[in-house]
């Protein structure tokens, strides 16, 4: 197949790419090529927002939209594109508010989120407008994604700590649950869409089952080889400056998601590929300063 993939350098988009490369697709990539390029695919060199002719001229059978956050992302790649068959935009859990019931299915009603601000309601507004364009488009909300590739300070975050040996400290929220899916997990299901056309037109996908955060900080320090000391900050202690994720507890349903794809990789084998990217690629992770946060404010908390 021709498949064109949005981004094709980072994380998702870049990990999206290689994977069908490795299936044996011609895969184009957009971007503007500020980044190394992956091996095996062909670059489209320029911005979303100013295609002018570059895709006219190829028929696509498959878009994968990896980088759409708003309307205008999904307004000119549209406008821009020539033949294509199936498309896929990769949103967000974020477009559900915190007030609907949980878990969360594609049924209920979107909305904005205080946890997620703009993302979500940009998010959500891009969801609307692609629909509007192309109704037989299909849309993927994920929660946090992880595993190899993955360049934001998350798992990394964590897996420094362990390397380090030093305490993590988590929000005083023992209900915090988080869940997450595997990168290989999410191109496995757009692959398994691009065959077969399901009915349904949006998917949420995760682990079936979230993980309470103290089991998943205990998951990454064990992958390193260390026993994680986990320690508690009261909440007056605002989360941004010390913790990689919202004090926010949530839960998608997934239902669809299995109905296509019964199994999923188990979380330990994930963690356990980040980190082994992770280890040879420590120069690529977008830090913040957390550990610089935590040795100025954190020197006297002790374990409960």
């Amino acid at each position: 197949m021709n498949i064109l993939i949005t981004g094709g350098t980072v994380f998702a988009s870049r990990y999206t790419a290689e994977y069908f490369v490795k299936k044996g697709h011609d895969v184009y990539v957009l971007n503007r090529n500020s980044r190394p390029q992956s091996s095996g695919v062909k670059l489209i060199c320029c911005d979303r927002h100013n295609l002018n002719n570059s895709l006219k001229d190829i028929a696509f059978d498959a878009v994968i939209d990896v980088t759409a956050y708003n309307e205008q992302d999904i307004l000119s790649l549209t406008d821009g594109l020539g033949k294509f068959d199936t498309y896929i935009m990769i949103s967000s859990s974020a477009v559900y508010p915190e007030t609907n019931p949980q878990p969360f299915t594609e049924t209920q009603m979107c909305g904005p989120n205080i946890h997620w601000g703009n993302y979500g309601t940009d998010k959500l507004a891009a969801e609307k407008l692609l629909l509007k364009r192309i109704p037989s488009a299909y849309i993927i909300r994920p929660p946090y994604l992880y595993g190899k590739m993955n360049n934001l300070y998350r798992e990394a975050f964590v897996f420094e700590c362990a390397e380090q040996e030093r305490p993590f400290y988590i929000p005083d929220n023992e209900n915090l649950n988080l869940q997450f899916f595997d990168i290989e997990d999410m191109c496995r299901l757009v692959e398994i869409i691009i065959e077969h056309k399901p009915i349904h037109r949006i998917y949420n996908v995760g682990n079936p089952n979230p993980i309470c955060v103290r089991d998943w900080v205990k998951l990454c320090y064990n992958v390193v080889g260390k026993q994680a000391e986990i320690l508690s900050v009261s909440k007056d202690v605002e989360i941004y400056n010390y913790f990689p994720f919202r004090n926010y507890n949530y839960f998608l349903d997934v239902t669809r998601q299995i109905d296509l794809m019964p199994t999923i990789k188990p979380m330990h084998q994930g963690i356990a590929e980040s980190y082994q990217w992770y280890k040879s690629n420590k120069d690529l992770i977008r830090r913040k300063g957390y550990i610089d946060y935590i040795n100025k404010n954190f020197n006297n908390i002790t374990e409960e």
